[in-house]
């Protein structure tokens, strides 16, 4: 018999019939991949409590700056205004930031400190208002009596778990009836909403805002968590802006500018760079100028899965949740998602009235970023 192209069997009538030719997979086209929350992992804990809280600490300062406009004799001027004198001690060895001279706190009153100008026999520099000043350490003398008790203050964060639910009902005829590419109709559409609830859980985790006038929640509104993009407070960094190198368009040199502003505020270690689908592209074109092709070579890739630069290693991940002008520039091991306790993603058969089953699948998730000072963001880009 020659090949029709057509599916086709015999009915017993001696004429071909043809069959429906369906195949028992369904194809999903809606987006529903969570490339963050892959990455970040399950948490090693949950949330007890639906406002989750956490503490954070830091070092004592060692830096300030220059805070006085009325500087006289910048080379040889022997006091000058700090913005925080607590932050020195007498006999600190400090530094003014781009000077090689060293200078040692001799006295200090109220915001001015009295300072032995080119200490160690460096070369006395200008001082500028405004300055950065360097603390390189402290020297105490032999037999001192014990020094000023200094520390810092732990500092409570926390962020409000958010309710995530989606509901499912199947009629009795639905779930009684055979189908094409599934097993069973109420599995399905649980599958189906478990997807999107995951999918919004990512988009919230990066968005989300918490809110301001009841962030509690109460019986007219729902209580939501505060995303990633809103917690970082310190390291914003604006493309085109004065401070941050080449325009508003992201750069290696952009790129790494970012990363060496957020090491020089922490000891946090940047290891994931987040960014949607125009800015991903832009860090893949910085291999542009190191392509190399054999002449057998047949495959052009043009993907950056891993950055490697002097701050730090960072896996790059592509998320069409980050704003197109964005990229976030994230510590893993300080971020967590962490369901209430016995509140993950599960389903919850609900009563019938009628010829129909349903129930609700529902998840209480929320975020903890720590140390919001060790992530960044760039935003403004095109």
């Amino acid at each position: 018999m020659s090949f029709t192209g057509k599916a086709a069997f015999s009915a017993g009538t001696g004429l071909p019939e043809i069959a429906e030719d369906v195949s028992d997979i369904i194809g999903i086209v809606s987006p529903y991949e969570t490339p963050l929350l892959s990455e970040i992992g399950d948490p090693q804990r949950e949330a007890r409590s639906t406002f989750h809280e956490w503490l954070e600490d830091s070092l004592l300062a060692n830096s300030d700056a220059v805070n006085d406009q009325n500087i006289t004799m910048p080379t040889s001027c022997p006091e000058f205004d700090v913005a925080d004198v607590s932050k020195f001690r007498v006999n600190d060895q400090i530094q003014l930031e781009g000077s090689a001279e060293v200078m040692l706190i001799t006295s200090k009153t109220g915001s001015t400190l009295n300072v032995a100008r080119g200490y160690g026999g460096t070369s006395p520099e200008a001082v500028e208002d405004g300055q950065r000043i360097n603390i390189i350490g402290p020297s105490a003398v032999e037999g001192e009596d014990f020094p000023e008790s200094r520390f810092t203050n732990r500092i409570r964060q926390g962020n409000w778990t958010q309710i995530f639910t989606a509901g499912v009902e199947v009629s009795g005829s639905n779930m009684a009836a055979d189908h094409i590419g599934i097993a069973e109709e109420m599995d399905y559409q649980k599958q189906m909403r478990l997807r999107e609830l995951l999918r919004d859980l990512e988009n919230t985790v990066i968005n989300g805002a918490m809110g301001q006038s009841s962030p509690a929640g109460s019986a007219s509104e729902a209580r939501t968590m505060q995303g990633i993009i809103r917690h970082i407070q310190t390291n914003v960094f604006q493309a085109g802006s004065q401070e941050v190198p080449d325009g508003d368009v992201l750069t290696e040199n952009m790129l790494n500018w970012a990363l060496r502003q957020i090491w020089e505020k922490s000891c946090g270690n940047v290891d994931m760079i987040v960014a949607g689908g125009a800015q991903k592209r832009r860090i893949n074109s910085f291999l542009e100028g190191s392509r190399w092709y054999g002449s057998e070579e047949t495959r052009v890739r043009s993907g950056v899965q891993m950055y490697e630069s002097d701050f730090g290693v960072c896996r790059v991940i592509l998320s069409r949740w980050v704003p197109s002008g964005t990229i976030l520039l994230l510590d893993s091991s300080r971020i967590s998602v962490l369901p209430l306790t016995g509140r993950s993603m599960h389903f919850k058969p609900l009563a019938s009235s009628g010829d129909y089953e349903r129930g609700e699948l529902i998840g209480e998730y929320t975020l903890e970023l720590k140390n919001q000072q060790a992530h960044g963001i760039i935003t403004g880009l095109v």
